[in-house]
């Protein structure tokens, strides 16, 4: 009886604690500051740890060119784009506005660089360690606007309560991706690379995928692989109203860009839905700027339609939420 009172004590301990502010951090294996005769890791430990991997869905919302942040975080292997910061953040700088760009990654899965010259480079494809991306790349600009010329900013923890990037960038300024067919700008003259540096360049060079970003249609992404091309198209719809609309076309026959193609599924990655479809070899990006505009427009009208799914819709409908993929 004895032994069992001495287990359940801790329990009650945990269960009637607040976890306040107050209590320090502390070696995972201690005994926790609150007094509950735990180790820390296994009370207010796990507590925050959970609050420091708490996911944000939509770390890019509220930012201008969400579905291009959710496409250049996931779909291109290299792309820039160049980003305003907000005034508050120059004046935070000591009035210095430095030169900011957005590239997919940075050599070594760097954060972010400040190179010689001041520039920064923040780079988009890198691990999240707090479960809200926007914080971490956040933490990463803040580093590099801290740092020396001719540095890079090593990776660490981020914690809640940090800003984000809505709270340093202006949401007003222009999203546009440039999308490259490699990684010359990570180099401020990349023609003058040698050694180890020109070999890193060229491997990463022979690793990317060809991709182009379509200029009819916002956030649309073809890309070519060995086998066959693929469409990626992030969407800002409500996942639930975008899959209706989709099912409807599936069932109609409209879904298709073309001859010999076919929408094959989708995937959900930070909180938008991205549909992709199958292209033949020689469909090329150029080739899918007509059929993706036409598209776009039956999907508008479709979205538009009220009236409840058709037994022939519906299974459409569950066929393409079999196939859908959760990538984050």
């Amino acid at each position: 009886m004895g032994k069992k009172a001495a287990k359940k004590a801790p329990q009650r301990s945990q269960s009637t604690t607040a976890v306040t502010g107050e209590i320090p951090v502390v070696g995972a294996r201690e005994n926790c500051p609150c007094g509950s005769g735990r180790r820390y890791k296994a009370c207010h430990g796990r507590e925050a740890s959970h609050a420091v991997q708490e996911l944000v869905h939509r770390p890019f919302e509220g930012l201008s060119g969400e579905a291009d942040w959710v496409a250049l975080r996931e779909l291109v292997p290299a792309a820039t784009v160049p980003l305003t910061l907000a005034a508050g953040v120059a004046e935070a700088a000591n009035g210095d506005v430095p030169s900011v760009t957005l590239a997919t990654v940075l050599p070594l899965a760097w954060p972010a660089l400040r190179r010689q010259d001041g520039s920064i480079l923040l780079g988009l494809q890198t691990q999240s360690a707090s479960g809200d991306l926007s914080r971490d790349l956040a933490d990463a600009l803040e580093l590099a606007l801290a740092a020396e010329p001719g540095s890079p900013v090593p990776a660490r923890r981020t914690v809640p309560g940090g800003r984000r990037l809505q709270d340093l960038l202006d949401a007003t300024a222009e999203f546009t991706p440039a999308v490259h067919t490699g990684f010359e700008f990570w180099l401020e003259d990349a023609e003058t690379a040698t050694g180890e540096v020109a070999a890193s360049l060229e491997r990463a060079n022979a690793s990317a995928i060809p991709t182009e970003k379509l200029t009819g249609v916002d956030s649309a992404y073809w890309c070519g692989t060995p086998d066959k091309n693929h469409l990626r198209w992030v969407m800002t719809v409500p996942e639930e109203e975008l899959l209706d609309a989709l099912a409807r076309l599936t069932a109609a026959d409209l879904s298709s860009l073309g001859p010999d193609t076919r929408l094959v599924g989708s995937f959900r990655a930070h909180g938008l839905t991205v549909p992709v479809w199958d292209l033949p070899l020689a469909m090329t990006a150029t080739d899918c700027e007509k059929p993706a505009a036409e598209f776009a427009e039956r999907l508008a009208a479709t979205l538009a339609d009220p009236a409840p799914l058709t037994g022939e819709e519906r299974r459409a409908r569950a066929n393409l939420v079999n196939r859908q993929v959760t990538l984050n």
